[in-house]
């Protein structure tokens, strides 16, 4: 199949991009290259070569519809994962603007565009976020969905779109809502790059690196055990493995239609109990400090992601806390080595 991988070039796009080349499917990535970089392209891209498979690179932006014209006109596509989107939730509290003109209206004009190239496949990086402070842990996918940021917000309104999109316009789509994706590829060449860097297992890192001033643990009064907040961590590489089984999906199903599958560990662990990992796999103490909270994180939010295991066959290869941050140090170490 040719796939069209929006945001190809960044965290989790460039891990899918790879994923679709050892399957045997063909990437169209479409980026603007405002976080993604060409050396996560490039790492992605081997391995193509010998599968005689032919990567696309097309430059542009989901909220310039040209782009998105020029995409599908001179791309034939079977499907399209949509990974474009800001993924900030302290930051969407205080832009709310930024986040729904990015996620609603980019998400908007690349389903435009895709139906009028009559695409009928459409995965989307959704987000645990849409929950907002749950009833209920392990969260499942029929809890209700009460967003507390605009980030939330406006993906849960992504979903809806989709599934208006399966009635009207015969759509099959999935939206996969990730947990907290960590960790890096095993051979050390794909990894977490971003700027600012507001993900817990990176900032940890880098503060034992001293990369960075001591990590800010953003409150420690949460109604949790040690009062920090508590979160599932998923490996990189099993959330873009659950893409490509969506895909699959979505090719044995007769009719249109829209699934929501959560994509966690099913464990919850504290930012203290991350650091103890941390400690424990790299042997060096994190230096840290107690801040105030942010504002839209709940105390605790842990995955059950038993539908995506007994629907869409998916089963984590690397579960485990300790081997996921031991991939994040391989990635971060050899960064930290001088060339």
């Amino acid at each position: 199949m040719r796939v069209v991988v929006c945001g190809g070039a960044g965290y989790i796009g460039s891990h899918m991009v790879r994923k679709l080349i050892e399957a045997g499917h063909t990437p169209v990535i479409f980026d603007n290259m405002s976080t993604g970089h060409q050396w996560a392209l490039a790492e992605a891209f081997k391995g193509a070569e010998a599968k005689n498979i032919q990567p696309v690179v097309v430059s542009g932006d989901v909220l310039n519809m040209a782009d998105l014209e020029n995409l599908f006109e001179k791309n034939q596509a079977d499907a399209v994962m949509h990974f474009s989107a800001r993924s900030l939730v302290s930051e969407s509290v205080q832009k709310p603007d930024l986040y729904y003109h990015g996620i609603l209206v980019g998400s908007l004009n690349l389903l435009a565009a895709a139906n009028r190239a009559r695409v009928d496949k459409f995965i989307f990086s959704s987000t645990a976020a849409v929950y907002g402070t749950p009833d209920q842990t392990p969260i499942e996918e029929n809890c209700p969905a009460r967003p507390i940021t605009p980030y939330g917000h406006a993906t849960r309104m992504v979903e809806m779109i989709l599934e208006d999109y399966a009635q009207a316009q015969g759509l099959k789509s999935v939206a996969l809502r990730y947990f907290n994706a960590a960790g890096a590829d095993p051979d050390g060449g794909l990894g977490e790059d971003h700027t600012p860097e507001t993900h817990l297992i990176p900032n940890v890192l880098k503060a034992i690196l001293g990369q960075t001033p001591p990590l800010e643990i953003f409150g420690n009064d949460y109604p949790t055990p040690d009062g920090t907040c508590i979160r599932d961590y998923v490996y990189v590489g099993d959330v873009a493995q659950a893409h490509l089984l969506a895909l699959n999906y979505l090719n044995s199903q007769p009719e249109p239609g829209f699934s929501a599958f959560n994509i966690g560990s099913g464990k919850g662990f504290s930012v203290l109990e991350v650091m103890a990992a941390a400690e424990r796999v790299t042997g060096q103490w994190v230096p840290y400090a107690f801040a105030h909270r942010r504002q839209g994180d709940p105390p605790v939010l842990v995955a059950s992601a038993e539908k995506a295991k007994k629907t869409l066959g998916w089963n984590p290869e690397i579960p485990s806390l300790d081997e996921i941050i031991r991939t994040a140090w391989r990635w971060f170490s050899r960064r930290a080595q001088p060339s």
